[in-house]
């Protein structure tokens, strides 16, 4: 499988997640919490009358003259979605269109409804590096070992590593 966003928000948000999925193993469909996600997305697609715009494996929710926008549900795991988010920015780059990354957060917790991100040199040096580690764990045949957090019980993937 080629290296897209969701594998790259799996990647920090649990490695094992990354690799289940990066494997077609999906339990997704199952989820409550991904059914809440769908659901935001095309209600905001639906207010802003603009779809997803999808380029090579990957999916924006948004994109407009200045900003290429992200929407999450919540900002449960602000990190993974960061780097999400770069990922997309880089992908739009590399295609010669460069613009300022927006995440915003419809249930926000912690956080600001929005964060704005930038892709500059560092951060592209510390993706790829997380692209290579993400091609690797993907070809590995040793899955990693389940995390046992308390962000595990609201996982799609629960079931699979506990029962």
């Amino acid at each position: 499988m080629k290296v897209n966003g969701t594998l790259i928000n799996y990647y920090f948000h649990c490695k094992r997640q990354c690799w289940l999925h990066g494997n077609r193993i999906n339990l997704e469909d199952n989820s409550e919490d991904v059914k809440i996600g769908k659901s935001i997305h095309k209600i905001k697609e639906e207010e802003n009358k603009q779809s997803e715009i999808s380029i090579d494996n990957i999916k924006l929710d948004k994109l407009t003259k200045d900003y290429l926008t992200e929407i999450k549900k919540s900002d449960s795991d602000i990190e993974a979605a960061k780097w999400q988010l770069l990922f997309y920015l880089k992908v739009l780059k590399d295609k010669g269109i460069e613009r300022k990354g927006k995440l915003e957060f419809v249930e926000k917790n912690k956080s600001k409804n929005t964060i704005i991100i930038e892709l500059n040199e560092d951060n592209t040096i510390e993706l790829e590096g997380v692209i290579k580690n993400i091609e690797e764990l993907l070809f590995s045949t040793n899955i990693p070992d389940v995390e046992n957090k308390p962000k595990c019980k609201k996982c799609a993937y629960f079931e699979y590593c506990y029962i």
